[in-house]
């Protein structure tokens, strides 16, 4: 046997472009976002973040969201950044070219580069006196300098002055001011064993000692941070070790839970450092007014107050740098909330729900909750009594859920002038009784495009009557459909007409109520595929007994057409047999590709000799045939006869 295409089946390659075409619209806001931190200064007049990037030589503006609002580069591996009292001039430590930059805040166009005759720094800049200090040197050779903005270069003189404070520290020197003494000046080496400290009193234009301290680790294990405390004679050392200097050396003055640095506000609040956490204390607390997690696990890049102590900016790392985050409300008080509900209940029957409320700074006495009931009868939620905190800080209330399936409860605190409003929620699962679903056809075989009625069937209820009728034909191609949604009738019923052209799963779906548990059923229908199949070549037509033949003469080959539902890479499976002695014997079966048109046309070759009946028939056999989409379908035989 031998196989012809009856009808050539063409393939047309298309090739595409596709065009998106996207609707003007404006840019998102970009979050400033650094390399390496290099500073951080905030101008309260402008409402300006400033932030030195290390890595890229460049100094960052953004506003007091944290979104970009400027950037200049060209400065160099920028180390820190200062403002000047008037808010005038951004000044930059710029230590790989040994500069200090003078920028105006308003534009960030540089005013002025002024050299420092250094081989190591500038490090750290400050402003205070009326003058930008600033560190240098490394280990043994660390001193102070400053920049004196009255001085005019143009004039020849040098605006630059070194060696401000010679022989008292030796490694390279954090600096810090406070914006109510804008007189001091507070020091602290770093790197070196010696860890000396100072605080200078800078108002008359050159560094007046008013306490130091060498290096012993009586007061500290090494200074990584140093803070000039306002309203009290102190520094705050590594975020959390305060020391008075008031008698011209150092004391231990108390301290704040562990922290690695911290910057203080000009009202005395302290925003410490925690790895990924930022804490804010008040002066001399034990417990953190509020607590903001800024990181999950990549710590922070250097943190600082707005000047109106309003506002806390830090520098969260990301893993790849440092994105500037703004902390609002740094002195309202956050309380923790909890809910516990019981996991599982009976519908309309009472329950009991607990919790409590705490926070570290004391609650009003008498504090009431708010609570929301949400279920399938309330999906917008429906207020409960409000709850009384009790003396410890513990609450409990009762209730009767009448619906259902997934309840929430919602406890509510509105806030205080201290407390930040806090809210949460536990979940009940809620039995619900079960109903009966059903749908007919489960099975049945029908003939291609027949059009099979499938009826689904709901018991009892509460409120919703409702029902879905899904139909999902096989194959890939053809995705899942709703075809029928409505109430069922008087009787529970509701149907859905389904033209089958493929097998075909039908899915009933209630969706439940505040009473009875969603349901759904499934039914599989079977479809047939249509198969027919042309004869030709033939002299005649004759019976045979009651059998009507194909007549060829025995030299001829005769040509058999199968027309068959097309489906992609389908076959068609072929089926030959012979008559004799009485009855029909199975010669080999083989499978023919179906072309688009769905058609298959298959010679059988000339016997040579007459007297030969034959047949054969064309098969669609489910998961054979090259898919599974439709039911095993055979096609009717036909009869041939070959004659002289």
């Amino acid at each position: 046997m031998r196989s012809t295409s009856a009808a050539t089946a063409l393939a047309v390659l298309f090739s595409s472009a596709a065009l998106t075409a996207l609707s003007a619209g404006s840019a998102s806001a970009a979050a400033a976002t650094v390399t390496t931190p290099g500073g951080i200064a905030v101008d309260g007049a402008q409402q300006r973040v400033f932030v030195g990037d290390a890595s890229a030589g460049a100094i960052v503006a953004a506003d007091y969201s944290g979104t970009v609002v400027d950037r200049v580069t060209g400065i160099g591996a920028v180390s820190d950044l200062a403002l000047s009292d008037d808010g005038s001039t951004l000044y930059a430590a710029a230590p790989d070219r040994h500069e200090i930059v003078a920028l105006d805040p308003a534009t960030l166009d540089i005013k002025q580069r002024h050299p420092v005759a250094t081989d190591t720094g500038p490090r750290y800049v400050a402003f205070a006196g009326g003058k930008a200090w600033f560190s240098y040197g490394d280990q043994w050779d660390g001193d102070l300098g400053s920049v004196d903005p009255a001085v005019d270069p143009s004039s020849g003189a040098d605006p630059v002055a070194l060696g401000q404070y010679p022989g008292k520290v030796w490694g390279q020197v954090l600096l810090d001011t406070d914006p109510n003494s804008p007189g001091l000046l507070a020091v602290g080496e770093t790197g070196l064993s010696t860890s000396a400290m100072a605080v200078l009193d800078v108002s008359g234009g050159t560094a007046q000692e008013v306490a130091w301290h060498h290096g012993d680790y009586s007061l500290n294990d090494g200074i990584r941070d140093i803070d000039l405390v306002p309203g009290a004679a102190q520094v705050l050392v590594n975020g959390h070790d305060r020391d008075a200097y008031a008698n011209g050396g150092f004391t231990k003055a108390g301290s704040y839970p562990s922290g690695q640095f911290a910057d203080v506000a000009a009202n005395g609040l302290v925003a410490q450092v925690n790895g990924g956490k930022v804490a804010v204390y008040r002066p001399d607390a034990g417990a953190p007014l509020r607590t903001y997690t800024t990181s999950s696990s990549y710590g922070a890049g250097d943190l600082a107050w707005s000047p109106d102590s309003a506002r806390v900016f830090v520098l969260a790392g990301t893993g790849g740098g440092y994105t500037l985050k703004a902390l609002t409300e740094p002195t309202m008080n956050v309380p923790t909330l909890s809910v516990n509900a019981p996991s599982t209940a009976t519908r309309a029957k009472k329950l009991t729900v607990t919790g409590w409320i705490t926070a570290t700074v004391p609650l009003p006495s008498g504090v009431k909750l708010a609570v929301t009931r949400t279920d399938l009868e309330s999906p917008s939620g429906k207020a409960l009594p409000a709850v009384t905190v009790k003396s410890d800080g513990t609450y409990s209330f009762t209730d009767t859920p009448p619906a259902g399936g997934t309840v929430t409860y919602k406890v509510s605190y509105a806030g205080d002038a201290e407390h930040t409003a806090v809210s949460a929620s536990d979940k009940v699962t809620v039995s619900r009784a079960s109903t009966s679903l059903s749908l007919n056809n489960n099975g049945k075989v029908y003939n291609y495009g027949t059009d099979a009625k499938f009826t689904a069937h709901l018991g009892t209820t509460y409120k919703n009557r409702s029902v879905e009728i899904w139909a999902n034909p096989y194959g890939g191609d053809r995705p899942d459909k709703r075809i029928k949604v409505g109430r069922v009738d008087s009787k529970g019923n509701i149907s859905a007409w389904v033209d089958m052209t493929r097998d075909t799963v039908v899915t009933a779906v209630f969706k439940g109520d505040a009473r009875y548990k969603p349901k759904t059923v499934k039914s599989t229908g079977y479809a047939r595929v249509k198969v027919s199949t042309a004869v030709s070549r033939h002299y005649k037509t004759g019976k045979i007994g009651s059998t009507t033949y194909y007549w060829f003469r025995k030299n001829t080959d005769p040509l058999l057409t199968t027309t068959m539902t097309y489906y992609p890479g389908r076959q068609q499976r072929f089926d030959l047999q012979v008559y004799y002695d009485g009855r029909w014997y199975s010669g080999d079966s083989q499978y023919f590709p179906l072309g688009t048109n769905g058609k298959s046309a298959v010679s059988l070759g000339a016997p040579g000799e007459s007297g030969i009946r034959a047949r054969m028939r064309s098969v669609y056999v489910n998961g054979s045939s090259g898919d599974n989409v439709n039911s095993t379908t055979y096609g009717s035989w036909k009869y041939l006869y070959f004659s002289n």
